[in-house]
C-alpha cells in the first residue's frame, strides 16, 4: 500500500496542520483515512486500543455526512465507545450486556463533529461503562505506548493510546471523574475538560446526569484542542440548562500570553498526598511558570474534602445503578449476572438501586458547599495546578482500581480509587474546567500530567496558559522525547 507520506512526517503534524494540507489540495480526506487505518493497523496488535474501525468511512470519508469544508477538513478521530451515538453504529461500552448495541439516531455532539471536519473512523476502547480507571477485560487489554507492561489508566484509554502512539493527532474521549486528564497525563497527552454549559450530551442526557459527565478530546498541540472546543460546542433545541460561549474564539485567544496570574500548587486533598517524586514535579512545574512571570505559591481551597468525596460516591452509586436498571428492563431481566456484568459494576447496582431521596439531597447539598468553597477560593486565585494522580501508573494486572476487581466493598473499592485518584473528579462535581498538561515525568519513564484547574466558563485562561507554556517549551512536550511503542518506531 502506498500512503501520502512517511511515518514520522505523519507523526509530526497534528490535526490542524493536516487540514491545511487537505485545503492546500496537497493531500486528500481518503488519503488521511487510508493513512490512519494503516496506522491503527501496524499499532493496534500490540497496543489494544481500538475496538472497530469504519471501512466504509476509510473508504468514503463523506459517507456518514462529514463536512470536507469544516475546520478539521477530514482529519481522521476515533470516538469512545460510551461517547456520542452514531446511527447503525455498534456502541457497546466495553461490556458483555451492551453487546450488538446500534442506537437509532445521531447525537447532536455527532453532528457537530462531522460539521467541524473530523472523520469518524472507528470506536476506541473502554472500561466496562467507563467506570473504572483502565480498559483491561475480558473485551480489550488497552497498554500504554510508553511501556506496554503498564496501563493507559481511563477511562478514554484507546484514545489516549492511539494518539500518544502517533496514530492519530486528535480522538475524542469523556470525563466523569477525570476520565479524559487521567489517561492524558499517563501517556503524554493533552486532555482538557470543559466547564458545564460546553458540549451537548443530547438527546438523551439533557438533564442533572450531564453535569458530571463531560464530552471532549486528546490532543498533542493546544491549538487542536482549542479548534475542537471551538468548533464542537453549542447545546441543541431543549437543553437542561443555558450554554455559554466566549467573547472571543479560543484559537485566537491563545495567540496571546494571559496576564500575571496567580497560580497555586496543591497536593494535599483532604486525606490524599501525591508520592514525593510527583510533588517534586509539581515544584519543578511551579518554577517554570514563575519564570514565565506568574506569582506560584501553595494554596489549598478551604473545603470539607471528606464530605466532597462522599457525595460524589453517592453520585456514581445511584446514577450509574440507574444505568443497570434500565438495561436490564431493556432486556427483561430483573438482576445483572457475572456473564453480563464486572463484579463492582454489580455491586455498584445493588448499593445504589435504592438510594433515597434524602441521600440524593444530601449529596446534592455537599455539591452546593463544595462548588461555593472552590469559587471563593478563584476569587483568590486564577489556577491551581496539582499533580494528574497521586500514585503512579499501575501495571497491566493491578486489580484494585478495576471493575474486575474481588473487593466486596463498593465503597471500599472507591476509597482505594480517590487514593490515587483524587485530583480529578471534584472538578466534575463542579463544573470546573481541568488541563493536564504533558510536563512531568515518572520514576517508570512515564508522563505524569500536571493538572491546572480554573474557575468555571475560564477554559479559555486554561488554554491560554498551556500555550503560553508549548511556546515557551518550543512545542516539545514531554522534554521531546516519544514513546517506545511508536507509529514511526
Amino acid at each position: 500500500m502506498t500512503l501520502a507520506m512517511g511515518w514520522d512526517e505523519w507523526a509530526t503534524h497534528d490535526a490542524v496542520a493536516l487540514a491545511t494540507r487537505v485545503r492546500n489540495g496537497e493531500v486528500t480526506p481518503a488519503e488521511l483515512a487510508t493513512q490512519a487505518a494503516a496506522g491503527i493497523a501496524r499499532m493496534n496488535p500490540a497496543l489494544d486500543a481500538v475496538v472497530e474501525v469504519f471501512d466504509d468511512v476509510i473508504a468514503d470519508p463523506l459517507k456518514d455526512g462529514m463536512n470536507p469544508d469544516g475546520i478539521f477538513a477530514g482529519v481522521p478521530c476515533l470516538i469512545k465507545d460510551l461517547g456520542p451515538t452514531l446511527k447503525g453504529r455498534r456502541q457497546e461500552f466495553g461490556s458483555a450486556i451492551m453487546q450488538g448495541n446500534r442506537p437509532v439516531q445521531d447525537a447532536f455532539l455527532t453532528t457537530k463533529i462531522r460539521h467541524a471536519g473530523l472523520n469518524l473512523i472507528g470506536r476506541s476502547t473502554t472500561p466496562e461503562f467507563g467506570v473504572c480507571s483502565a480498559a483491561e477485560n475480558a473485551f480489550h487489554v488497552t497498554r500504554n505506548p510508553w511501556d506496554p507492561g503498564y496501563s493507559t489508566n481511563g477511562s478514554s484509554a484507546g484514545t489516549a493510546a492511539m494518539v500518544a502512539a502517533g496514530v492519530l493527532p486528535i480522538s475524542h474521549g469523556t470525563d466523569g471523574g477525570g476520565s479524559i486528564r487521567i489517561p492524558a497525563g499517563a501517556t503524554g497527552n493533552i486532555g482538557l475538560k470543559v466547564s458545564r454549559g460546553v458540549f451537548s450530551l443530547a438527546p438523551n442526557l439533557s438533564d442533572l446526569s450531564g453535569l458530571v459527565s463531560i464530552q471532549g478530546c486528546l490532543t498533542r498541540t493546544v491549538r487542536d484542542t482549542a479548534a475542537f472546543v471551538d468548533h464542537c460546542r453549542g447545546g441543541a433545541p431543549g437543553e437542561f440548562m443555558p450554554f455559554w460561549s466566549p467573547a472571543e474564539s479560543y484559537s485566537e485567544l491563545i495567540q496571546r500570553d494571559p496576564a500575571r496570574l496567580r497560580i497555586a500548587l496543591s497536593h494535599e486533598w483532604g486525606d490524599y498526598r501525591a508520592t514525593p517524586p510527583f510533588v517534586a514535579e509539581l515544584e519543578r512545574v511551579g518554577r517554570l511558570l514563575e519564570g514565565l512571570g506568574h506569582h506560584v505559591e501553595w494554596a489549598l481551597p478551604e473545603i470539607d474534602f471528606r464530605a466532597a468525596f462522599a457525595a460524589q460516591t453517592t453520585c456514581y452509586i445511584s446514577n450509574f445503578a440507574q444505568v443497570i436498571a434500565g438495561h436490564l428492563a431493556r432486556l427483561g431481566l430483573e438482576r445483572p449476572t457475572p456473564e453480563l456484568l464486572e463484579p463492582i459494576n454489580i455491586r455498584l447496582w445493588q448499593a445504589g438501586l435504592d438510594t433515597s431521596y434524602t441521600e440524593r439531597a444530601r449529596m446534592q447539598a455537599a455539591f452546593n458547599i463544595t462548588s461555593r468553597g472552590f469559587g471563593d477560593f478563584f476569587e483568590r486565585f486564577d489556577i491551581i495546578l496539582t499533580p494528574i494522580t497521586a500514585k503512579p501508573t499501575p501495571k497491566i494486572g493491578t486489580s484494585e482500581y478495576l471493575t474486575t476487581s474481588a473487593n466486596p466493598s463498593v465503597h471500599d473499592w472507591f476509597a482505594h480509587l480517590w487514593q490515587n485518584f483524587a485530583y480529578t473528579p471534584l472538578a466534575n462535581l463542579c463544573g470546573l474546567p481541568g488541563i493536564s498538561l504533558p510536563l512531568g515525568r515518572q520514576q517508570s519513564g512515564l508522563p505524569l500530567g500536571i493538572q491546572a484547574q480554573a474557575a468555571q466558563a475560564h477554559d479559555g485562561l486554561l488554554l491560554q496558559l498551556a500555550a503560553q507554556i508549548e511556546r515557551a517549551i518550543d512545542g516539545k512536550w514531554n522534554d521531546g522525547r516519544r514513546p517506545a511503542m511508536h507509529v514511526s518506531a
